[in-house]
């Protein structure tokens, strides 16, 4: 059975990331979002370039955000990732952005592999495989 993979990538909120109340605009929690599945990726030994170098894109088939409490500017944040590897052509990322003990942001994003050319679904490639479901 394949292992759970879990990370955890530290962001710093900018002022370019707040609305005019002083807290994170809630659209930016999306971008934080691939920041961490692009970091779990790299921290895995597969960075989402190398996928692209390949001839394939993961596309967000779905989104969806819970918003707990508000983050404010110059706070640091911890983006965890975690990725349950599974038999199915859906891939997800579910992801917690906290403030130390705070939840601030829960939610989860379902992506499709696709080829880079025609945009068809197809199949993840070996090297998804091989890197994301060790034994």
């Amino acid at each position: 059975m394949s292992e759970t993979v879990v990370h955890s990538t530290p962001i710093r909120v900018r002022y370019a990331h707040t609305d005019k109340m002083g807290i994170v605009y809630n659209g930016n929690y999306l971008m934080f979002f691939e920041i961490g599945r692009t970091e779990l990726l790299r921290a895995s030994g597969l960075p989402y370039a190398e996928l692209e170098r390949e001839g394939f894109l993961l596309p967000v088939l779905e989104a969806h955000v819970v918003y707990h409490k508000p983050a404010r500017y110059d706070e640091m944040l911890d983006i965890i990732t975690t990725y349950e590897p599974k038999v199915s052509p859906v891939l997800t990322m579910s992801y917690d952005i906290r403030r130390g003990d705070d939840a601030i942001v829960s939610g989860f994003t379902k992506h499709a592999f696709v080829d880079a050319i025609s945009f068809r679904p197809v199949r993840p490639p070996r090297s998804f495989l091989t890197t994301m479901h060790r034994s």
